[in-house]
């Protein structure tokens, strides 16, 4: 379950996937899977195979990126999530979140 995003930013964030940007959005998040991660951070591209050279990048698993047919996206949680913000240099999405 998601929560804590205004309606524009998500809007944004799939104008963003749909145009072929990597883009970025943080929300708050509760997945019985993961008791201990609160936030999530999705990272979205149209173009496959920039999203997997993206991720790459970062040391990710191509086989991790939902393949939703609009919006192919990498979650981000825990370590990576914030290991991959500072390295981007978007640790506003975290802080946030607190």
């Amino acid at each position: 379950m998601a929560f804590g995003l205004k309606r524009e930013e998500l809007k944004e964030w799939k104008r963003r996937v749909e145009e072929g940007e990597i883009a970025f959005i943080t929300h708050y998040w509760l997945d019985d899977r993961y008791p201990n991660m609160k936030t999530v951070t999705k990272v979205g591209c149209s173009d496959i195979q920039k999203l997997k050279l993206w991720g790459k990048k970062h040391g990710l698993n191509p086989k991790w990126i939902h393949k939703d047919e609009r919006y192919p996206h990498f979650d981000l949680i825990g370590s990576f999530q914030k290991d991959i913000l500072r390295a981007e240099g978007k640790l506003d999405q975290l802080n946030r979140f607190k």
